[in-house]
């Protein structure tokens, strides 16, 4: 259980790496990504099933991504349609895009398709094989997503020291700053939605090599999920530098998928059922919302009454 853990802890936390992106860096409330996740795993499809290798494949699923988060910002900047509603819109036309992209077929499976993690797994194998470990294969994805992750995360964190990152930052803050200081918003908040997208989109497509399979409805709630997980993060590790604020985004989404694995497997026991984890996820995101609200205002009282 621990493997899988990790495994859909680390692969949704690239997912809630965008999340953060646009909800948090950009304070742009993105729906896209409940279309952008999903379109990276049929794009993913499409080109195994065309016999591109799946480095390639990975590639494009993730440039796809970027189109979609292209497109929301254009309804937003040229139509002047809200961030809401614009990210709804693209992420209603994607489901078809999706069906479009894999022959108008619901699903596609990856049973006699050779993928990224079947080649890791087989390696991973042979390696356990001639060491003398008797380990589950499922460790050698463990260790390749780490790996991704953390390579990942110091990417990010480096991009947010930079000019653009910091400007990126300062948008979410405080837009007239960045307007005074002769920058157009729309071109860095563009970059951000479109990366945030493309991160959503590489987690698709991940998600779906893991599963097995593709499927033009894996994104339902997906957005809703990165937000709890995020929200999980910020509770338990409270800090505004950068690195930090990446680091929690895979601790929220590891502690998240375990709490859901663990609901799945003993739920049961009190009474819960797989048709309940959407509840269980809407009543995390309220309660986490609750103590930092009450966190905020502790904190404004007791500044005020050193005021005093």
């Amino acid at each position: 259980m621990l493997n899988s853990i990790l495994i859909e802890g680390l692969i949704y936390g690239i997912m809630v790496l965008g999340v953060f992106s646009t909800f948090r860096v950009l304070n742009f409330c993105d729906m896209t990504v409940d279309g952008s996740f999903p379109l990276g795993a049929c794009v993913l499809a499409a080109c195994l099933t065309l016999g591109m290798s799946p480095a390639a494949a990975i590639m494009i699923a993730f440039l796809s991504g970027l189109v979609a988060g292209l497109v929301t910002s254009a309804i937003y900047t040229k139509l002047k349609i809200p961030d809401l509603l614009a990210g709804i819109l693209t992420m209603t036309m994607l489901y078809s895009v999706n069906l479009r992209i894999m022959s108008n077929k619901a699903n596609i499976s990856f049973l006699k398709i050779e993928t990224l993690f079947s080649k890791i797994q087989d390696r991973a194998y042979d390696l356990f094989f001639d060491m003398g470990l008797e380990l589950d294969v499922e460790w050698g994805l463990v260790f390749f997503l780490i790996i991704f992750v953390v390579v990942l995360k110091l990417l990010m964190d480096l991009f947010y020291h930079t000019d653009l990152g910091l400007t990126m930052g300062a948008l979410g803050s405080n837009p007239q700053l960045i307007v005074s200081q002769g920058v157009n918003p729309n071109i860095v908040r563009t970059i951000g939605i479109c990366f945030g997208n493309g991160l959503a989109a590489l987690a698709g497509s991940f998600a779906a090599m893991y599963n097995g399979f593709a499927d033009v409805g894996m994104g339902t709630g997906i957005v809703v999920s990165g937000l709890a997980s995020l929200m999980l993060g910020e509770f338990i590790i409270k800090s505004n530098r950068i690195g930090l604020q990446t680091l929690r985004v895979f601790i929220g989404s590891i502690v998240y998928r375990a709490l859901m694995i663990l609901a799945r497997s003993y739920g049961y026991k009190v009474h819960i059922t797989p048709n309940d984890l959407k509840l269980v996820t809407g009543i995390l995101i309220i309660a986490c919302l609750i103590v930092s609200r009450t966190n905020l205002l502790d904190r404004f009282k007791k500044d005020k009454g050193e005021a005093k």
